[in-house]
């Protein structure tokens, strides 16, 4: 690996070491997952219990605004909430931060029986949410792992095999290739184009 920019300080070549690293983690991981073609998150989940032997519960929650996503770990499941009055693409976000907590051995959400059993039903309180998050703190370098992770998994994702029938072209292929990265490349660029 090249030697970092001599007008870097020690901190910043510390931290750039420490990313570099966490993402070379993420990236080992993301080859032992069993990726679903066609890419679906909950497909991935069903595959990920399977592999682990421990179902993973995925529970949509109104959280008006407050927690967008939780993982809390019973004895028998793993339980995943997430947002349900958001969009799709954006709900399979938060579940796979979720995961990506999982799948780093970070530490779930502690939870007593009676939570267990309200965090299974369908009508989850969100002041019980924001409580038990409330007992709950994520380390900022788990937080980090986590969105990255998620978000390597989505990229890695696009590059799997499309369903048959989708045409190319389309709007979100154009979104899809501007938000794709490759580290030291330039995002491509789209001449604008207007329909009428």
């Amino acid at each position: 690996m090249a030697d970092p920019p001599a007008w870097l300080s020690p901190s910043a070549v510390r931290r750039r070491w420490r990313l570099r690293g966490l993402r070379r983690r993420c990236e080992a991981r993301i080859r032992e997952l069993p990726m679903p073609a066609p890419f679906d998150v909950r497909e991935l989940c069903r595959l990920v219990a399977d592999k682990r032997a421990r179902p993973i519960r995925l529970v949509p929650i109104a959280s008006d605004g407050g927690v967008l996503g939780m993982w809390a770990a019973t004895d028998t499941a793993d339980v995943i909430c997430y947002e349900q009055a958001t969009t799709r693409p954006h709900q399979d976000h938060i579940i796979l931060h979720e995961l990506s907590h999982l799948l780093c051995d970070h530490y779930p959400a502690p939870l007593s029986f009676a939570e267990h059993a309200t965090l299974l039903l369908p009508d989850l309180d969100p002041a019980m949410v924001r409580r038990v998050l409330g007992r709950t703190s994520y380390l900022t370098s788990e937080e980090q792992e986590a969105e990255l992770l998620a978000s390597l998994i989505q990229r890695h994702a696009q590059a799997l095999p499309r369903p048959r029938g989708r045409r190319s072209g389309e709007v979100s292929d154009r979104i899809d290739a501007a938000l794709d990265w490759h580290e030291g490349q330039k995002p491509r660029r789209f001449s604008r184009c207007h329909r009428r």
